[in-house]
């Protein structure tokens, strides 16, 4: 079984204590843990390569492995040459280009270059040597990674000299590292919907995808493979045409352009800023803003170019136009209708169709809009009051009988009862004056008024004349009048009557 080749930091040890130290072939062994044999054949190679101590400066680790270990075709591949991995890298996150594509164009400009194995094993190799934000391949415009900073950032209230710790919310576009961060009073629904639709407009446009934490306010059920996105954050994501792929959980690979931005704001930000006092957010946020321009003008290196201008010839180009207007932040809730055919936001009630009494329905609550929603069907929509246990309604969402009882007034209910008769009247107002409400005597007032289909106005006259001398209040009791005839007593001169007088009796003028 072949001996497993030794990297090139070893080799280079091997080199070191054989001719600077002046170490025998088995101290050599002994110290870094080899065989005699092995010290023996990489030191042959090395005076078959031509190789002397100390090494060239500009003597890469592919180049030294190249001399130690040449193709059995070629003596040495000194003479092709190696691809700068760098671009390599930087031109694989431009949309559509892959790596067969750039080891072609590689063999194109040299035609005795390496082979398209060779090629991907030594970018993979060098790509696990740089530094971790190097590790994943993002296309220009593809992906926006954002989370929330540990670190937090105080306000200070000037009038109770509070002070209140802001969070930092952090973006980063994958492709180009362009760091976008904003403070927020909180890591609540709201604040995070709003610092994606100031962040959207910070980039001038949309990304394909945004990649979140699996945080409360963007993912109601953290699951590897089906997450449960929140409502009002996907309602979001669809109003930019952007997609939300939450990151794995407890997988921060999955978000590690973010975690190294996060990193970065908070020693090139917070840290900056520590010394400082703010007296409000908009304050907070103009320093943060300044700092953050310093930021993405930054040469980084490694890329021989800043976060701007990677942004602009990566990113930019490939994001998609902002929608006209910005979303504008809403919650959703469940509710489920109650009896009385309306279902309760914030401490009010507002009126649905009362054939989905018993129904739940989800609610959109936006600015001073409340809309109601039935299997996606927009069922009702009401202003939101400002007011709190107050009641909405829509006389079309009532049933026809409450829409009809909905519409009569005291005024109305005894001028529709003195067209029946005096007496009515009168009792009318009695039953409503012993309430403490007038509409809670409306039902016996109608009750007694549906009577006139059955006797007719003038008996009903009577009954009632015969239930206000007797002190009655129902409709119970006038229809028991009418059914044993105690009200033909009074049927003969009422026409000539003189007004019913009772201490419980105003008179119509009272209601007006």
């Amino acid at each position: 079984m072949p001996t497993e080749r030794l990297s090139m930091r070893r080799i280079r040890d091997l080199l070191r204590l054989k001719y600077e130290q002046g170490l025998s072939d088995r101290a050599v062994a002994r110290s870094l843990g080899l065989g005699k044999g092995t010290v023996g054949n990489y030191l042959a190679r090395a005076r078959h390569a031509g190789l002397s101590w100390p090494l060239p400066t500009d003597l890469d680790d592919d180049s030294l492995e190249l001399l130690l270990f040449p193709s059995p075709t070629m003596a040495s591949r000194l003479d092709r040459p190696v691809p700068d991995w760098a671009v390599m890298d930087v031109e694989l996150r431009r949309p559509g280009v892959t790596r067969a594509l750039l080891w072609e164009e590689y063999r194109a400009r040299a035609p005795d270059g390496f082979g398209y194995a060779w090629f991907c094993e030594h970018f993979d190799g060098w790509k696990g040597r740089v530094r971790p934000t190097m590790r994943q391949t993002h296309v220009g415009g593809e992906k926006v990674f954002v989370d929330f900073a540990g670190d937090t950032i105080d306000v200070i209230d000037p009038v109770t000299g509070e002070a209140r710790p802001m969070k930092l919310f952090v973006a980063a576009m994958g492709a180009s590292n362009y760091t976008y961060a904003e403070a927020v009073a909180s890591e609540g629904l709201e604040d995070w919907i709003l610092a994606h639709v100031r962040m959207f407009a910070f980039l001038g446009g949309v990304p394909k995808a945004v990649v979140p934490d699996n945080l409360k306010s963007a993912v109601i059920k953290a699951d590897r493979f089906d997450p449960g996105l929140n409502r009002t954050y996907a309602e979001m994501a669809a109003h930019y045409g952007t997609a939300v792929l939450p990151a794995r959980p407890r997988k921060p690979r999955d978000k590690a352009k973010v975690e190294v931005a996060v990193q970065v704001a908070q020693r090139w930000i917070l840290a900056r800023l520590r010394n400082h006092r703010f007296f409000s957010l908009t304050e907070l946020n103009g320093a943060i803003r300044r700092l953050l321009y310093e930021l993405n003008m930054r040469l980084m290196r490694g890329y021989g170019a800043s976060r701007a201008d990677l942004f602009a010839t990566l990113d930019r180009p490939n994001l998609r136009s902002l929608p006209p207007e910005p979303y504008v932040f809403a919650r959703w809730k469940r509710a489920r209708v109650a009896p009385d055919y309306h279902i309760e936001v914030d401490s009010s009630w507002y009126s649905v169709p009362f054939a989905l009494i018993k129904q739940e329905v989800d609610v959109r609550i936006a600015g001073q809009t409340v809309e109601i929603f039935h299997r996606g069907q927009r069922v009702a929509s009401h202003v939101r009051t400002p007011g709190r246990r107050t009641h909405v309604t829509v006389p079309d969402h009532m049933p026809s009988a409450h829409r009809r009882l909905g519409e009569w007034t005291p005024a109305r209910m005894l001028a529709q009862a003195t067209k029946t008769g005096p007496a009515v009247a009168a009792f009318c107002e009695m039953v409503m004056a012993d309430r403490p409400h007038p509409e809670q005597g409306f039902r016996t007032c109608l009750g007694v008024l549906s009577l006139v289909k059955t006797y007719g106005p003038e008996r009903v006259d009577a009954a009632c004349q015969r239930g206000v001398t007797i002190g009655a209040r129902t409709v119970t009791s006038i229809r028991s009048i009418l059914k044993t005839g105690l009200d033909r007593a009074f049927l003969e001169g009422t026409e000539d009557a003189a007004p019913l007088q009772h201490a419980n009796i105003r008179g119509g003028g009272y209601y007006h």
